[in-house]
């Protein structure tokens, strides 16, 4: 599968915007090129670290400036970021993903006790993905060192709207950390929100900067907004399947290499809902109790959903370079 840089933004806007039909069966048959098609990646999410974050971002329940309800806890342990990752590789992980609601990462025993638990949770077999908010090249390249697979880090929409939800760090700061995972050997998840109030054209703008990176992200979370109570998007409506459905086609025929992953919102999903993201080219989900703060659905509902699907799991270090 040939991968394009240059795609504009009028380009991409006109596939979006294809009857919905025919955008799914262009989608499905980009998907069908890779060797994994009937395999998606099941990842577990755990918040090493929950709340008190200074960041502004309207979206979030874990912000400091916001009552939510979520109460802030200290950096876990060891032992319990390890006990986690082994639970979540009983039950079929194969992507092991550590939260911390952190403004960036700061040197010191914090730091150095998620470095030894990356190294701990990939003796296990699989792959390690941290988001810890803002990194410098040094500390990139010191999670590199401790086995880290992955690094999310999502730009969340596009550059024109980004003022409009955060005005706590900027987008060159988003890209600066993402140069940084990037240039330390570190596999790319970077994604987006949907349902904050954005246009299409924000939506597009988002993919379009996704896309034309020297390298397309490893992996792609399409989120879709959990408009929770106490934050200033919580008056937000629910998107609609189609918006969700038409942002996955989009970003796998444009990106026809990368994990397209099904991310927050999907507990309010049907069956059929989800199946329709499968067939437009998501091939990875998040399973396990909660989502950082958020429910999700449980282990043994997503094996029997792929089950019924006629899908598998996709083994751990198996996804398309």
């Amino acid at each position: 599968m040939d991968c394009r840089h240059n795609w504009t933004r009028e380009e991409i806007r006109s596939i979006h915007d294809m009857p919905l039909l025919a955008l799914i069966y262009r989608a499905a048959s980009v998907h069908r090129q890779n060797p994994q098609a009937d395999q998606v990646q099941i990842c577990s999410l755990l918040s090493i670290k929950t709340g008190g974050c200074s960041e502004d971002c309207k979206y979030c329940p874990q912000s400091a400036r916001y009552n939510t309800g979520v109460e802030p806890q200290a950096l876990m342990q060891e032992e319990e970021i390890v006990s986690f990752a082994e639970q979540s590789v009983k039950n079929g992980a194969t992507r092991i993903c550590l939260g911390a609601a952190w403004r960036g990462v700061r040197e010191g025993p914090q730091f150095e006790r998620i470095l030894r638990g990356i190294a701990r949770a990939k003796a296990l077999g699989v792959e390690v993905c941290c988001t810890l908010g803002m990194i410098t090249p040094s500390q990139a390249s010191r999670l590199k060192e401790a086995g880290l697979y992955a690094y999310n880090h999502n730009l969340d929409t596009s550059k024109e709207y980004y003022p409009s939800i955060i005005t706590t760090r900027t987008y060159e700061d988003r890209l600066k950390t993402l140069d940084a995972v990037e240039e330390a050997g570190i596999s790319v998840c970077c994604g987006g929100i949907i349902g904050m109030g954005e246009s299409i054209e924000d939506r597009v703008a988002l993919l379009h900067v996704l896309a034309s990176r020297k390298a397309h992200p490893g992996s792609v979370p399409i989120n879709t907004l959990i408009a929770t109570k106490g934050t200033p998007l919580e008056e937000q409506k629910p998107v609609p399947i189609w918006d969700l459905v038409r942002m996955i086609a989009t970003a796998r025929i444009i990106m026809p290499q990368t994990m397209i992953r099904l991310s927050a919102g999907r507990d309010g999903r049907s069956l059929e809902e989800q199946a329709l993201c499968f067939l437009a080219g998501a091939n990875s989900i998040h399973s396990g109790e909660k989502l950082l703060t958020s429910p999700t659905f449980g282990f043994d509902a997503d094996h029997e959903m792929l089950r019924l699907l006629g899908l598998t799991p996709l083994p751990a270090f198996k996804a398309v370079p």
